[in-house]
């Protein structure tokens, strides 16, 4: 054998003591590997009834928003009804206020002249009442007087 020989055949010993040294880790790599690839097969087992899940429930809040949304539609019309019916009934207050003063004003000025007529008619029969009142008592004085210059005579 040559020095080449045995110098192949000392690499050839090394290098086989390499792939022993490196199978050892590579063989434990092997297994953590096999344990990753496990794991994640169980995540995804897992993980697919979750996504359906989430999108069932994505789906459920969707037709939820929809009919939200349709409900504040409906409400938003409602609420146009009622401003314009609110805008209907002011206006008729505001008519209704003002017959409410022609009519006032209408009647106010013939109640007033009622009402002072009333009052004069008042007055003036008091007026005579006292007017009569005062006749009579003048008369009875009279009368004592000349009853008094008759007794005296």
């Amino acid at each position: 054998m040559r020095g080449g020989e045995i110098a192949a055949l000392i690499a050839a010993g090394a290098f086989l003591m390499l792939v022993l040294v490196l199978a050892v880790p590579i063989l434990r790599l092997r297994h953590t590997v096999d344990a990753t690839t496990r794991m994640i097969t169980e995540l995804n087992d897992r993980t697919a009834p979750l996504l359906g899940d989430v999108n069932t429930t994505v789906k459920n809040v969707n037709t939820a928003l929809e009919q939200a949304q349709t409900t504040l539609d409906g409400v938003n019309l409602q609420l146009a009804k009622v401003d314009t019916m609110t805008s209907h009934a002011q206006n008729v207050t505001a008519n209704v206020a003002n017959l409410a003063a022609v009519v006032s004003a209408a009647a106010a000025n013939p109640l007033v002249k009622v009402a002072a007529f009333g009052y004069g008619v008042r007055k003036a029969a008091a007026a005579r009442r006292h007017a009569e009142d005062e006749r009579d008592a003048r008369d009875i004085i009279k009368q004592r007087r000349r009853a008094e210059k008759r007794a005296n005579r």
